[in-house]
């Protein structure tokens, strides 16, 4: 049985070699080093592995000496990161470090102003831009929150609950709710998630020796560490995945199995910004991609292991999912790995 990871969506590619190209790089080497096919940039439903992913990121700040990939105005310089996550292990407690984590950015960013303000018993973690904002600051400020929140959970061992996330943008992928496990809300003042003023108090429970570790590991661990694997959408997806291959129990059978009632379901997965139906759609969509880029199964072979009995069904699915038909996504792949 696949393991189904999550997937990233294509327009993160687009988003993060914008400052590769702005800068005059040449992108194919580096997607080339990620094992990403050109071709899946033309589709815009397309999803990459987050190892993919992972590796594109340590490409392009290799390729640009810098750990923002060339979306600011001026570089962070490599290690800056680590240099910054040195001194926040020191810390009593997750406000010092998240004031320190932020004090010691705003020396290197000329471009937003990472603050943390409390009102009212409400934590906002808040990234205010300096000036009007393009598409490349834009992206910089959501990829530094993502890890600024992982790192911040990393250093308190635990998934701090947030309570909302905002943007300022009237859009959003459906992957950015179920990474926060909150609703997107949009068209906000700033940039930001919020959370209990309370988590502030936790104490900084991480080393310098784990941190060698966790440096090792980044920036995967930084995309991925601190999922929610209690959350109820993805103790549904675990539910699910044990039957893949065959008919997926439908909400009410979940509901049984969990002792709450379709209506309730449906609610407590509105908070977490998710619907049912579109938790069943990315887990076969997931498991389907994993199964083409790692396996050589012909393609009905990979239909009938996530659900589907014929291959023209399968086919119509998973270019509905990703805009490209499984045959072509994986000819594509392959291509980019020879």
């Amino acid at each position: 049985m696949t393991t189904a990871h999550h997937t990233v969506a294509i327009q993160q590619v687009h988003s993060i070699l914008l400052g590769a190209r702005h800068r005059g790089l040449d992108v194919a080497p580096l997607l080339a080093r990620a094992g990403i096919a050109p071709a899946l940039l033309e589709s815009p439903l397309a999803r990459i592995s987050q190892g993919q992913y992972a590796l594109l990121i340590r490409a392009l700040r290799r390729a640009l000496r810098d750990e923002i990939w060339g979306l600011l105005s001026r570089p962070l310089p490599p290690g800056s990161f680590g240099q910054c996550m040195r001194q926040l292990v020191r810390c009593a407690t997750l406000e010092e470090a998240m004031r320190g984590g932020f004090a010691f950015y705003h020396l290197l960013v000329d471009d937003f102003a990472p603050r943390l303000v409390v009102r009212e018993g409400t934590a906002h973690a808040q990234f205010v831009p300096r000036g009007t904002p393009d598409a490349r600051l834009d992206y910089a400020m959501k990829a530094f929150m993502l890890f600024a929140f992982n790192a911040a959970s990393w250093l308190v061992a635990r998934r701090i609950p947030l309570l909302g996330v905002d943007y300022t943008t009237g859009m959003s992928s459906t992957d950015t709710s179920r990474v926060y496990q909150v609703p997107v809300r949009h068209a906000q003042p700033h940039l930001g998630l919020s959370f209990d003023a309370r988590w502030l108090e936790l104490p900084v429970v991480q080393s310098p020796q784990s941190l060698r570790e966790f440096l090792a590991g980044s920036p995967a661990n930084l995309i991925v560490k601190y999922r929610d694997t209690s959350s109820l959408t993805d103790r549904i997806r675990r539910m699910l995945r044990k039957r893949l291959g065959g008919e997926l129990p439908s909400l009410e059978e979940v509901g049984d199995a969990l002792a709450v009632t379709p209506q309730t379901l449906r609610r407590r997965l509105r908070d977490e910004g998710r619907g049912f139906q579109q938790i069943k759609d990315e887990l076969r969509r997931d498991a389907a991609i994993e199964l083409l880029l790692q396996t050589h199964l012909p393609l009905l072979d990979v239909a009938n292991r996530v659900g589907f009995s014929e291959a023209s069904t399968f086919h119509r699915a998973f270019k509905q999912w990703t805009g490209v038909a499984p045959g072509e996504y994986r000819l594509s792949h392959g291509s980019a790995e020879r």
